[in-house]
């Protein structure tokens, strides 16, 4: 069977992509106006083997009936508005998702934010520091992990939960686990949005729970299991096996649609897998839901600095978050909210001056 999937690339921003959508020389990019594309590339997969085409837009009337009509269903999706379901986002703009675990054994701040003193303070620093959702984990998920028992996920982070909503009203709160009974939980102690790094397939009985509330999730992309994720991790082609991976979860599993993606940069990926899916991220867009990426912190920067790695890894985080930015990613799972808010801040005015 042969199958076409859409990249939008070759973007202009501010006031160059103004100019050629006024001119209807390029789309614009999930409706926004200061972000446009004039180019796609088309990958054809068929029979195990994959390749890809280059064209201009104004080539697209040039191609194969059959195969025009799928990219124009494609071009759709990609330059539609995304609808602001997530409460207190707006996906027109990068928001900034604040990590908070509390953890013993995370892979970079396991421990520190763990008493209740500290946690709060953090939530605080980072909501002033630009966060607009925070993202509270009991569990970690780091390469080599072990699943712990729901009790001491749940009394890890009862406290935060409990309390969010009495001090931030309007930051969007986001409940970081696998396992329902703490989905459930996290909702009915005011929960916004549910991050399962398993992509709801740890826990079977997670979705039928989950159907009478009209909570928003996140369907993150990870291969095998945390303890197991990074042992030889294989793909036929990455790119475009998480593609398919999140398009058979919509179409099967979720209804409501209130749905936010992340390809899940180092679960169960080699630094190769990381950068194909970096450097070729916006063909997600042709989903046509928002996309979430948290590069912050993760192996792939030391594996690329060398001997230039430090502990918290800002500038290679930094620069991934620079990158997506420029590709239309709506969120950014990050840990120094500080230092991405005000990269962002500077880019943004760079680039869409």
């Amino acid at each position: 069977m042969r199958k076409y999937y859409t990249r939008a690339c070759n973007f202009y921003h501010g006031r160059a992509a103004r100019n050629l959508i006024q001119s209807k020389k390029a789309f614009p990019l999930n409706g926004k106006k200061d972000i446009a594309f004039d180019k796609i590339e088309i990958f054809i997969r068929e029979k195990g083997k994959v390749k890809s085409n280059l064209i201009h837009c104004k080539d697209i009337k040039k191609l194969n009936k059959n195969i025009k009509k799928i990219i124009k269903q494609d071009i759709k999706k990609i330059i539609s508005k995304r609808k602001n379901f997530l409460k207190h986002i707006n996906f027109s703009k990068p928001s900034i998702m604040g990590v908070l675990n509390l953890t013993p054994d995370s892979f970079s701040d396991g421990g520190k934010f763990n008493k209740r003193s500290k946690s709060f303070k953090h939530v605080s620093n980072m909501i002033q520091s630009g966060a607009e959702i925070i993202d509270v984990g009991g569990e970690s998920t780091r390469p080599g992990s072990k699943t712990i028992d729901p009790r001491m996920e749940w009394k890890r982070i009862e406290h935060v939960l409990k309390n969010f909503k009495k001090k931030y009203k309007k930051t969007c709160l986001s409940i970081d686990t696998r396992k329902s009974d703490l989905m459930i939980k996290g909702i009915k102690s005011g929960a916004d949005l549910i991050n399962d790094v398993s992509g709801f397939n740890y826990d079977q009985r997670s979705l039928s729970k989950l159907k009478r509330y009209k909570i928003s999730k996140v369907i993150h992309h990870m291969q095998g299991t945390p303890n197991t994720m990074q042992k030889n991790p294989k793909y036929k082609n990455v790119l475009l096996d998480i593609y398919d991976f999140f398009e058979t979860s919509v179409n099967q599993k979720f209804k409501d649609r209130k749905i936010i993606l992340d390809p899940g940069i180092g679960f169960g990926k080699t630094l190769k897998h990381n950068l194909t899916l970096i450097s070729k991220i916006s063909l997600f867009h042709s989903l046509g839901f928002p996309i979430l990426v948290g590069t912050s912190r993760k192996r792939f920067i030391n594996q690329i600095s060398g001997k230039h790695d430090s502990k918290d890894r800002t500038g290679g985080t930094l620069a991934s978050i620079l990158f997506l930015l420029s590709q239309g990613v709506q969120i950014f799972r990050v840990h120094n909210v500080n230092e991405v808010k005000q990269g962002i801040l500077v880019f943004e005015k760079i680039l869409l001056n």
